[in-house]
């Protein structure tokens, strides 16, 4: 009786034996990948705003404090964004006739409110409160990235929840404090920060969790040094980190 399948099919059943078992792992790959890419989670991604606000302007070049316009940071679960009001204590007088102010103007007129488009949002069915980040001295910068060097406001981090956990599970690399003005409070401390650099742009004078910060290079918070006053700082702060976990801090 004759072969019914050329010698050559054996080599053709292994190889689409292969890429079954291939297939898989090359879509879960590619899926993580998109989902993980700044198309899917926004970051770093250029959004329209009715006015081009920068922060590097107004907080680093302009030294002006963080609270000014996020008035409720330290009180309230939301930063709060500025009313028009608040933008027009200033350019009511500095740049009062320029074209990109135009809609400032026209909603300090009007009275309509300013339709921000929002950077960083959350899940609705996870709960963030930025006082109590703020009052245990964890920096605006951990969450938002280097937003002092901003020129449009963008979304610094994918607030995966894996992201957020890593910073639950071992908070102590993440707590700042201000090593010359220890005697101040957590929340001053990582105000501080931003006027710190502003007189010290070089970063000569900060420490390395402080580089890390304004810089980006996340690579210096692990040293042996940080974690052991981290460690010192849950104490002093009152953070319990063994409930840091628990399904129902973050989902109510």
């Amino acid at each position: 009786m004759p072969n019914l399948f050329r010698p050559s099919a054996n080599a053709y059943a292994k190889l689409s034996l292969a890429l079954s078992a291939a297939l898989p792992v090359l879509l879960i790959t590619v899926g993580s990948g998109v989902s993980r890419s700044s198309a899917n989670t926004g970051v770093m991604n250029h959004l329209d705003q009715p006015v081009p606000f920068s922060h590097k302007h107004h907080a680093y070049e302009l030294g002006i404090d963080c609270r000014y316009c996020h008035t409720s940071v330290e009180k309230s679960s939301y930063a709060g964004i500025p009313q028009t009001e608040t933008c027009m204590t200033c350019h009511s007088q500095i740049w009062q006739d320029s074209p990109l102010l135009e809609p400032v103007r026209q909603s300090f007129a009007t009275g309509q409110p300013l339709k921000w488009t929002e950077v960083n949002k959350v899940p609705e069915f996870v709960y963030f409160n930025h006082s109590i980040h703020v009052n245990r001295g964890v920096n605006c910068n951990n969450c938002h990235g280097q937003v002092q060097q901003m020129q449009i406001t963008q979304k610094g981090r994918a607030l995966f929840m894996s992201w957020c956990l890593e910073c639950h599970r071992e908070p102590e690399k993440y707590l700042f404090t201000d090593e010359k003005n220890p005697q101040m409070s957590p929340r001053q401390q990582v105000f501080n920060l931003y006027l710190k650099y502003q007189s010290d742009p070089l970063g000569d004078e900060m420490n390395p969790q402080e580089k890390s910060l304004i810089f980006g290079n996340e690579q210096k918070t692990n040293v042996k040094a940080l974690i052991e006053r981290g460690n010192q700082l849950l104490k002093d702060r009152g953070v319990r980190k063994q409930e840091l976990t628990d399904c129902t801090v973050c989902h109510h």
